[in-house]
């Protein structure tokens, strides 16, 4: 019987046989977990055909074309010989770690190996730590596998690379149904990268918020372009709003460049073709802010160059010896200067560490000074040492960046909206240039160009401004007489207002459907005329009393509605506090403002800055590392949108350098000894910080590492 089940296509074969047939396909390494409990049984060609098992030694069909291992698996949890068939099921206790809203927590649950899932969480793992695909055949990797996991098989990286790929396909499957029923929409921001192979990548996120009121930030493009030209952007934006099924764009944040206004011309133009409002329309085009202040402090820097320059190079020279920087301490120690920060080397293209850079060595001044009385190397080896009118123009730099650094801070953060904050922050811009930099006409020139006319602004940065119950219209109009005069802010705050209300107007339009419009009670037809001798008296003036009462209802409840504009500006603003969340208060008051709160909806979704706050300070390009520019393009798109996906926005992305760690790591491998058999070697602290000034210049060198909130 079992002979006949084999398959036997040459019943006689001969030595020369295997010659004449076609080229068999290459024997592959079995990879199911099965086959460490079963024998395998081969037919004459050498394929399994049949399993054994090794502790019942009953047999099982195990042809892979025809019964795979299906059959084996579920004999060998159930075989009661089996040694390991209690192990394989019984669930064993775990603590799952997680947080919770006050910072920490964690849940007892149950556990049972299980390979499949072992191998996503491990596609997983890979995705959201950026590790290469190489990773699962690491001796270290595969070592660790065999002490905590043994009974796992780790996949190869081909494998992994398919999973991560299964990943995104089910992670974007989920996206599309989430677009499809939310009905809020969507805010773009659009970003371009450079491989190191020279290719040209741009970025789609996807802004908004959810029935919830959460905000929501998602990649939902990592495609490359032909060029960085209009049409190319354009082309690949409507594609990929097809390919999404996403027709309901609100806004598109872009930088400054001539090319976007070509690409944000065109999705106009398609947006309308696809059935969206013209008024909707105009307000699609946002500036990026991240980009304007970047450009006003690279002109603001460029007024204090030399002397930057001059301390940036004495702070090179100290950290360059550990003598040196030895010698340095010292002399602060004599000086007892509070100052607890070491010295940080600035990077030129990322000027926060500048002024970083700066804020510290103004606070050692007189170390510096001393250094340079007792050791005139330093201004032999420097070439210039800064002088007292450098030091002046460093802190009047440092306050003048310090404004900067903190506001680039606040409208870059990705956990939190942004558009409601558009407003104060350019008019304290205006305020801080008018108070400080008033003989700088660049920097006025430059304010100048994109904000100092408000027609030419997007009406939805003072949209957003209004719809923050803290300040409504309530300081709006002294705003802008204080940034554009005293007529000229007046008309502007009147048509802001004239624009808002008839934006609102068009949501009302738009969900008649659900929420009755004004002009219900004049568009319903009259009552059908009724003959009396059909009909009682009595009767015809109770319906048409029941008729009119309907209308006065209908119409006093659309009345209502008109003015839920009117009611929210009407009353009073809310005190600002600390722990106040705009989107909280909408969720909470929604139902008293059910049209005005999806107006809120669209527009507190709308992100300022299309820059990720980690690469927000940099002036040079983005730049996707050697490991992302050796993928191919699909699969690059595939691991940076699962990455955000999976990431999510459960911690907020850190904006700050990492000097503070840098300095913590230097005060532990003080005087720290390391053992090596009979040798000890001890670290001193300026070594750790030679070593570290290289990795500081390093860092001016390297290409920039992708990060998820990039793209953001």
């Amino acid at each position: 019987m079992e002979n006949s089940q084999q398959p036997s296509s040459q019943p006689n074969p001969t030595i020369t046989q295997p010659e004449s047939q076609p080229k068999k396909r290459k024997a592959t390494e079995t990879r199911s977990i099965v086959w460490d409990h079963f024998e395998k049984i081969f037919n004459d060609d050498g394929i399994i055909i049949r399993g054994k098992c090794l502790y019942c030694m009953k047999e099982y069909k195990a042809e892979s074309k025809k019964h795979g291992t299906a059959t084996l698996k579920n004999h060998m949890e159930a075989c009661l010989k089996n040694p390991h068939a209690m192990e394989m099921k019984q669930k064993m206790l775990a603590f799952k770690s997680g947080k919770s809203d006050s910072g920490s927590g964690g849940a007892l649950t149950s556990w049972v190996f299980n390979q499949e899932v072992v191998r996503k969480a491990l596609a997983k793992i890979i995705i959201i730590d950026e590790l290469s695909f190489r990773f699962v055949e690491g001796r270290g990797f595969k070592q660790f596998m065999e002490s905590s996991c043994p009974r796992f098989k780790i996949p190869s990286r081909w494998t992994v690379n398919r999973d991560i790929f299964g990943i995104y396909c089910e992670e974007k499957t989920n996206l599309k149904k989430l677009f499809k029923s939310s009905t809020p929409h969507i805010s773009l921001t659009t970003d371009t990268w450079t491989s190191v192979q020279i290719i040209n990548y741009m970025c789609i996120t996807a802004h908004f918020i959810d029935h919830e009121w959460k905000l929501n930030k998602k990649v939902i493009s990592f495609v490359p372009i032909l060029s960085h030209k209009g049409e190319s952007i354009a082309k690949a934006l409507e594609t990929c709003l097809i390919e999404w099924g996403v027709k309901n764009i609100f806004t598109i944040t872009v930088d400054n460049a001539s090319s976007n206004d070509v690409a944000i011309g065109f999705m106009k133009h398609k947006l309308v073709s696809w059935g969206g409002s013209s008024t909707r329309v105009d307000y699609v085009h946002m500036r990026c802010i991240a980009h304007i202040l970047n450009l006003v402090v690279q002109d603001g820097l460029k007024l204090a160059d030399a002397s930057v320059k001059k301390i940036r190079d004495c702070v090179r020279w100290v950290r360059g010896s550990p003598s040196r920087l030895h010698k340095f301490r010292e002399f602060a120690d004599l000086l007892e200067v509070e100052e607890k920060s070491s010295l940080c080397l600035g990077v030129p293209t990322r000027w926060n560490s500048t002024y970083m850079m700066l804020r510290t060595a103004i606070a050692y001044k007189g170390v510096f000074e001393m250094y340079q009385s007792s050791d005139n190397s330093l201004a032999l080896e420097v070439g210039s040492v800064p002088s007292n009118n450098d030091w002046l123009a460093a802190e009047s730099l440092v306050v003048f960046l310090k404004t900067f650094y903190e506001m680039t801070i606040r409208i870059s953060r990705s956990l939190y909206v942004t558009s409601n904050s558009f407003l104060s922050e350019i008019s304290d811009l205006s305020c801080i240039i008018d108070d400080m930099l008033k003989s700088v006409s660049e920097i006025e020139k430059k304010f100048g160009k994109y904000w100092g006319d408000p027609e030419k602004m997007n009406m939805v940065i003072f949209f957003a401004n209004i719809l923050d119950p803290r300040d409504k219209v309530e300081y709006m109009e002294d705003l802008m007489k204080q940034m554009y005069g005293e007529a000229r802010g007046k008309s502007c705050f009147e048509n802001v207002k004239s624009n808002f209300t008839r934006f609102f107007e068009e949501y009302v339009l738009t969900y008649s459907e659900s929420i009755p419009s004004t002009n219900t009670s004049t568009m319903m037809p009259p009552p059908p005329p009724v003959r009396s001798e059909n009909v009682s008296v009595g009767r015809v003036q109770s319906r048409v009393r029941t008729q009119l009462k309907k209308q006065k209802l209908e119409s006093g409840a659309s009345l209502n509605k008109k003015s839920e504009l009117e009611v929210y500006l009407n009353e009073s603003t809310i005190d600002d506090t600390d722990d106040f969340d705009i989107l909280r208060w909408w969720k909470v008051n929604s139902e008293r403002f059910p049209i005005l709160s999806k107006v809120a909806r669209d527009i507190l979704a709308v992100p300022i800055s299309i820059v990720a706050s980690e690469s927000t300070f940099s002036t040079s390009g983005r730049v996707l590392d050697n490991f992302r520019s050796s993928l191919t393009p699909k699969i690059v798109e595939a691991f940076i949108c699962t990455q955000d996906w999976l990431r999510g926005l459960s911690q907020p992305i850190a904006v700050e350098e990492n000097i503070d760690e840098i300095e913590k790591f230097e005060q532990e491998l003080t005087n720290m000894r390391i053992g090596t058999g009979s040798r000890r070697m001890k670290i001193e602290v300026e070594q750790v910080g030679f070593w570290l000034l290289k990795l500081e210049e390093h860092e001016d060198n390297r290409n920039l590492r992708i990060k998820t909130d990039t793209l953001i």
